[in-house]
């Protein structure tokens, strides 16, 4: 047989059977005197196993072990993995249809999302009292951003904490006047006594769970400088005066 008969006896293209034999999966045939190789019903039948088992979802490593001689794993031992592989992938896939279930139900997806159901709600929630604010949609990006690496033991704090700010008419009064100030500040100087005075509102609603390490604070960090790279100079200031009041307050 020449390649183009083996590959559409068996289903797959010239270019696959070429991949295996340079993979050394498929063994080179012996070639005619006009250089054309000459396939036998061999190399169909292992071209054959080949595509069977890619098609369980092997690679090909896998699928050399399984045609090797001397494989260190028998068959059994590899499709075992393999339906143990396959088995934690379902479930994994069960536990994101469920969150997506629960996303679709929702009136209404915040844009920062998708964000666990728990901080969507709590988005919801904020939206009905926060006045809508540049700075306030920044700090909801920021939330999403914590929440997305945060454990579930952290991010129940969090969720508490933030859930905090809108607890009462004060915390949200609070909360509102902060961000306006903050807002205020988007082509303010970094020397604008209006930065002290949003610092001082914006410690005075940040929940202390959300006080970042001490010794984090004044670090330069490479995230750090990109936090405060996403707001105006005097924004920035102010977030970081901030920081270090609520610091100064916690020792």
């Amino acid at each position: 047989m020449r390649i183009g008969e083996l590959a559409e006896a068996v289903g797959v293209t010239t270019r696959t059977v070429r991949h295996y034999h340079h993979l050394g999966l498929l063994p080179e045939p012996e070639r005619r005197a006009n250089g054309y190789r000459d396939y036998t019903l061999r190399h169909a039948v292992v071209l054959a196993r080949i595509r069977r088992l890619t098609e369980l979802g092997l690679g090909l490593a896998e699928v050399r072990d399984v045609l090797a001689d001397d494989a260190g794993k028998d068959l059994v031992e590899v499709l075992t993995e393999l339906d143990e592989d396959l088995a934690r992938q379902e479930a994994a896939i069960r536990e994101r249809r469920a969150r997506l279930r629960v996303l679709l139900a929702a009136e209404a997806l915040p844009a920062e999302g998708p964000v666990s159901p728990e901080l969507a709600a709590l988005f919801a929630r904020t939206a009905d009292h926060v006045a809508d604010s540049p700075m306030a949609a920044k700090d909801r990006e920021v939330l999403a951003l914590i929440e997305t690496a945060a454990t579930p033991e952290v991010r129940e704090q969090l969720l508490a904490a933030v859930g905090a700010v809108v607890a009462t008419p004060e915390a949200v009064a609070l909360a509102n006047e902060a961000y306006a100030l903050l807002d205020s500040l988007a082509d303010a100087d970094p020397a604008d006594p209006r930065v002290e005075t949003a610092a001082r509102r914006l410690a005075d609603c940040t929940p202390r769970e959300l006080l970042p390490d001490p010794a984090r604070i004044d670090h330069d960090s490479s995230f750090l400088r990109a936090f405060y790279a996403d707001f105006a100079p005097a924004q920035a200031a102010a977030i970081r005066r901030a920081m270090r009041i609520l610091t100064e307050e916690s020792r």
